[in-house]
């Protein structure tokens, strides 16, 4: 990192930075509605079309720390690092197939959360609570790895100093987020988020054309990686042991990413489900630029970049590579990639508490106004707790609760997804698989001492190293299985189902043409 301020990249960083701020606060005009309203200040109205929601989900699943992470676990594990491709991949066709039937029933019922969805589907306020709280630990670590990201970027430009002032930009940054978030709701992140995709396309494509000219060549830059990536036992072909690590993590990372909350708010905002799947037909273009932006992890390698956290290194390739006014763009770009979703997260993991534990279990009188209020007050308090998490504690503690929010949130695929297509599972059962899965997958992580969330399983002599939210998901669902099973045997009636079959497959528009 450099160890002076770059006032040309600062200058260009903080007149893109003051352009969000902007388009951040006007946005409470856009699509105009009752903000305060919980319907509109935290889904804007249920109004986003097919490109505001390619714009959105991009924003939302493609976020400043994926910038960050990706390409450096590519520069620390090799060809390991790109299971962050097919995961994405994988993700569509699940959009496909279920998310238009998600937004289809709680349109209907107007629900606004995952758990409003589980308390209608089943009945179950513990299991509405258990959702609840599972999605809203999972979204805390994943707030402040986008203030990781930020933090990053912001010492990328040669900001020095120690206590308040080395981190006062980013308090500045979070200040302002929170103001407009509080003003705008999810308006604000959905108008940003054009801003964002188009600079960080701009950034990858700039990068993977003229940053392998300079080295030579992908031919080269390939070679060199390879030469690096040997000297410690990794490299650019995955190896046979890496293939069951590989594909449980691809596959586990794609079931879990539509179970977070900030995914399913996302989601929920969409104007109907024919948004929904266009959507799932347009966003593998972000995996072309993902698989990009992993190739920079190469890049550094081949330009000898040596680093000791391996979050640096994007930052350092980039102000090598570019101009400083180039690199200011680029780092400003990673800064607002973590202004979106970290807004999005702070909507959701708000919208969990004030509907689903404050209204639920504090004041079930709440008024729809007081919901919204209360709503806007959570998403403070989410954001400064982020914030006071990474300037108090070692970001290496959100990482290990990252690891740990990844598995958790895997925890509540039966309830929701197969609660979309059936009614089979009593809720009983599926609370106890959660509980279950939630406790194995962490134990699993805490064996592992937090260095990584593939657990190496032993079963007579063999070793099948795998994802170790996969391996919970599947104690967890084979418990609920025969938990439903043996209390369906018993005559244990199940709790009420509010929705109809019906409910789940949105109504055909149908256009009266008068004569």
């Amino acid at each position: 990192m450099p160890s002076h301020l770059d006032w040309v990249a600062t200058l260009v960083f903080l007149f893109f930075l003051a352009l969000v701020t902007v388009v951040g606060f006007l946005a409470a005009r856009w699509k105009r509605g009752d903000l305060d309203l919980l319907e509109e200040w935290g889904l804007a109205g249920r109004r986003f079309g097919t490109l505001i929601m390619w714009f959105l989900l991009g924003g939302d699943l493609y976020t400043a720390y994926t910038m960050i992470a990706v390409p450096g676990l590519v520069y620390g594990t090799g060809a390991f690092g790109f299971f962050a491709i097919p995961y994405t991949i994988l993700i569509y066709p699940f959009i496909f197939v279920t998310m238009p039937r998600l937004w289809a029933v709680s349109h209907k019922h107007g629900y606004v959360t995952l758990s409003d969805f589980i308390r209608g589907r089943y009945g179950s306020h513990w299991l509405a609570l258990a959702v609840a709280l599972t999605g809203i630990l999972a979204t805390m670590p994943y707030i402040a790895l986008q203030l990781v990201g930020m933090r990053v970027s912001i010492a990328a430009l040669g900001f020095t100093g120690s206590g308040w002032a080395a981190d006062l930009p980013l308090i500045i940054a979070f200040v302002i987020l929170a103001a407009y978030t509080y003003t705008s709701g999810l308006r604000a992140p959905a108008s940003i988020a054009l801003v964002k995709d188009a600079m960080i396309y701009i950034v990858v494509i700039a990068a993977v054309i003229w940053i392998p000219m300079k080295l030579g060549g992908y031919g080269n830059l390939f070679h060199a990686a390879e030469v690096q990536l040997s000297a410690h036992k990794a490299s650019t072909i995955l190896q046979p042991q890496q293939f069951l690590p590989f594909s449980t993590l691809a596959l586990g990372s794609a079931l879990a990413l539509f179970l977070y909350p900030h995914a399913a708010t996302a989601i929920l905002s969409s104007s109907g489900g024919a948004a929904i799947k266009r959507n799932a037909a347009l966003l593998p273009a972000y995996s072309l630029v993902l698989g990009l932006l992993a190739l920079m992890g190469y890049m550094a390698l081949a330009a000898g970049i040596k680093v000791t956290n391996s979050n640096e290194v994007v930052p350092v390739l980039l102000a090598r590579m570019f101009p400083s006014w180039f690199a200011g763009f680029c780092f400003s770009a990673i800064a607002i990639g973590a202004l979106v979703p970290a807004a999005i997260m702070s909507i959701a993991a708000a919208n969990l508490f004030t509907r689903n534990i404050y209204r639920e279990y504090i004041r079930p009188q709440l008024s729809p106004r007081e919901e919204s209020t209360m709503a806007k007050l959570v998403s403070l308090v989410v954001k400064f707790g982020a914030l006071a998490f990474i300037l108090f504690v070692p970001s290496q503690y959100a990482i290990n609760l990252q690891l740990l929010g990844g598995i958790w949130i895997l925890q509540t695929f039966p309830a929701i997804i197969f609660g979309l297509f059936t009614r089979w599972f009593h809720p009983k059962a599926l609370f106890w698989g959660w509980a279950c899965g939630m406790g194995i997958g962490t134990w699993m992580e805490w064996a592992q001492q937090f260095k990584g969330s593939v657990y190496p399983l032993r079963i007579h002599g063999i070793t099948l190293a795998s994802y170790a939210a996969v391996d919970a998901l599947v104690v967890n669902l084979g418990l609920a299985v025969l938990l439903t099973a043996l209390f369906n045997t018993l005559g244990w009636r199940s709790s009420t189902d509010s929705t109809a079959p019906e409910d789940y497959e949105e109504a055909p528009i149908v256009k009266v043409v008068t004569v």
